[in-house]
């Protein structure tokens, strides 16, 4: 038997939606006619249970959403869906209200869907990749349990916790990303600008400069002889690498050397834990299965070597294997939190144990990142300082040696 998702009017005159098994689309209507209910729609999914909805489709706008303004609509979704208003306006009010001109255009399209009688997590499905599975994932097991608005709001304070954790980030590589830029911008005007001017004095002191400042020179009349030409190839070798690293390739070529680096490689394995274990306390919390809900968490994890490695993890599952012991084979996940999991399982308090383990490591990827950018901050003073040293070295070396030898004479 096939699961279908039913859009239905009750006697008392509410609209609802109810997943309903049964052989085909007639004998699922003929059922819920003869309950009493009004059959709006019988949606048939390509995939069967979960994987139906939370897989998406090809059609809808591909216009992303910004993090912001998604879990600002759905605060308001949230509440207003508890204060007993009808998906379908709620939809259109938040539509007619969105600031964003993408997240109207994309409301409109889900509005129209839900007129039609398809069901919201259905509508947000058809959207294709522009939401997370674990968003519609969460949203169906809503409808199916009847407490849509109490699982947006566990989504709301799962997505709250992912977008402070990126300001986090961003709010901490922010200083020694200006501190490079600023130092570049230093060392490029002294090598095209300042040691060019200077070179010009020093062709009259008739007598060999320095091995610093001769090196320094050489590299400065290079760089300046041929900057029309050596600018743009650096801008497009850096775009270029960019773009790559947005491909498939590239971007786990990018994700293994990261996890090559000291400091990083432990930082990038705890946001991971914490992002693939608070997904699972969210999708279970929904009355997802785990099978279905480490399927979808496994898709937050953004390190793709991380993700490839937990690959194997879901045939395990799905085997009967116990949960700690099939992520115990992705062979990445620290030995605490197999330890906290373990016990969790063992003590039929999974869910819980899952969010303790992402308040952990959130804390813990916390104290990594102030390490990471205590390294970081000297590290780049301490480069970009020397090679400031060194080309004024270079400048002053040869006037202080000539002033010498003037003395010497006298």
């Amino acid at each position: 038997m096939a699961e279908f998702i039913c859009r239905l009017g009750t006697p008392a005159g509410e609209v609802v939606t109810r997943t309903v098994e049964a052989v085909g689309v007639q004998e699922a209507r003929v059922r819920l006619e003869a309950e009493g209910f009004r059959v709006f729609s019988v949606a048939a999914p390509r995939a069967a249970g979960l994987a139906a909805v939370t897989r998406g489709g090809k059609g809808g706008t591909q216009a992303r959403v910004k993090p912001g303004d998604f879990l600002l609509f759905n605060q308001q979704l949230s509440a207003i869906i508890r204060a007993g208003i009808p998906i379908l306006q709620a939809v259109t009010m938040l539509r007619r209200r969105a600031s964003s001109s993408r997240l109207r255009a994309v409301l409109s399209d889900v509005e129209e869907k839900i007129r039609s009688g398809m069901a919201l997590s259905t509508a947000f499905a058809a959207q294709g990749p522009i939401f997370p599975r674990i968003y519609t994932a969460s949203i169906l097991a809503g409808e199916r349990s009847g407490a849509l608005d109490e699982v947006l709001a566990r989504y709301v304070a799962y997505m709250r916790r992912g977008v402070e954790i990126r300001r986090k980030i961003r709010g901490a590589l922010a200083y020694p990303l200006f501190l490079l830029a600023a130092s570049g911008g230093m060392v490029t005007f002294l090598t095209v600008y300042v040691v060019p001017k200077m070179s010009s004095l020093f062709e009259g002191f008739n007598r060999e400069l320095p091995a610093i400042t001769q090196v320094v020179i050489g590299v400065s009349h290079f760089a300046s002889g041929n900057f029309y030409w050596l600018a743009p190839t650096v801008f497009i070798t850096v775009v270029g690498l960019y773009l790559w690293t947005r491909t498939p390739s590239g971007g786990l070529a990018l994700d293994r050397f990261l996890l090559r680096l000291p400091i990083v490689n432990v930082l990038l394995k705890q946001l991971a834990v914490a992002q693939v274990t608070q997904s699972l306390a969210t999708l279970l919390a929904g009355g997802i299965t785990l099978v279905e809900s480490w399927e979808i968490a496994a898709e937050s994890i953004t390190n793709r070597e991380l993700r490839a490695r937990s690959s194997a993890t879901l045939p395990m599952i799905r085997e009967g294997r116990s949960f700690t012991e099939s992520i115990e084979s992705a062979g990445w996940i620290p030995p605490l939190a197999l330890d906290m999991i373990g016990v969790g399982e063992r003590s039929g308090s999974l869910r819980e144990m899952l969010g303790e383990v992402a308040d952990f490591y959130d804390r813990e990827s916390e104290v990594r990142l102030e390490q990471l950018t205590t390294v970081m901050e000297p590290a780049i003073l301490l480069v970009m300082g020397g090679v400031v040293v060194m080309i004024l070295l270079s400048i002053y070396l040869p006037i202080i040696q000539s002033i010498s030898n003037l003395s010497f004479r006298g």
